[in-house]
């Protein structure tokens, strides 16, 4: 298995952006499709799946075979976790709804070893090659290629700044969805309230030289995001992209079996 997910990771957000997408279907055929497709990365979705630990480290050790960087996405910090992801392969950890300072650092911590960090140290683990990598070599290759550390701000205030929390992070991620919802104007991303929330995180983050993201429910949504900076793109998942192609697929077909038939919008 390659054990330089992070670097490549790092390497083509540098260039950026990328895009990725949420797994949240249990299938190794779901991470080669996306793979097949050129997708940069995928986020392996512990917070709104039905995807348990197992099947989701499972995804995260076939993608990294295939040369695709895989984040875990996680509701809530759990540095156990966190650990079991990162020595199967995971690129990151992406963790919502990150309101302070302290929750992001103890993140960061997380995703390093001491005495940087809190982490673990296991070698009998694939990212350390089961033991084939000295102790120094698996510290020093792990130092040199650190985990992506991604935070979601996604509500309409937090306990810390914004730059606070992105000062801690490698990358801010704003879920547009429930930033929405929280700020009372369900799914009106063009609302002025929710433009200008998005715009001051953005402004925040890349203030402080981190890198904003946010996730697109379609393209037509990421014109606006570059424009604020967003180089980390999280667009859809594999179970909304199934979605769309269905719908758009039997509206089609049925059109054909019948021209008085409406398309259905996708």
């Amino acid at each position: 298995m390659p054990n330089d997910s992070p670097a490549a990771l790092r390497e083509r957000l540098a260039a950026g952006p990328i895009v990725g997408t949420f797994v949240k279907l249990p299938s190794l055929d779901v991470i080669d499709v996306i793979a097949a497709a050129g997708f940069d990365f995928v986020v392996v979705d512990l917070e709104h799946s039905v995807l348990d630990v197992r099947t989701a480290l499972e995804l995260v050790r076939h993608a990294a075979a295939l040369g695709v960087p895989a984040l875990v996405r996680l509701a809530a910090l759990d540095g156990d976790l966190v650990n079991r992801a990162l020595e199967q392969g995971a690129a990151g950890v992406q963790l919502s709804t990150v309101r302070d300072h302290g929750t992001a650092a103890a993140l960061r911590s997380a995703t390093a070893y001491p005495p940087g960090g809190t982490r673990s140290v296991s070698l009998a683990q694939p990212a350390a090659g089961f033991g084939a990598r000295s102790l120094v070599d698996h510290l020093a290759a792990s130092a040199a290629a650190p985990p992506l550390v991604v935070g979601q701000i996604e509500t309409a205030t937090t306990e810390s700044t914004p730059a606070d929390i992105a000062a801690a992070l490698d990358v801010v991620f704003v879920g547009t969805t429930d930033l929405t919802v929280d700020l009372g104007r369900p799914g009106e991303l063009d609302h002025p309230e929710v433009v200008s929330r998005v715009a001051a995180i953005a402004e925040a983050t890349t203030g402080v030289g981190r890198v904003f993201g946010a996730f697109a429910n379609s393209a037509q949504e990421i014109p606006a995001l570059l424009t604020l900076g967003a180089r980390y793109i999280v667009a859809a998942s594999d179970i909304a992209l199934l979605g769309s192609a269905m719908r758009s697929t039997l509206s089609a077909v049925r059109s054909t079996l019948d021209p008085t038939t409406p398309e259905a919008t996708p």
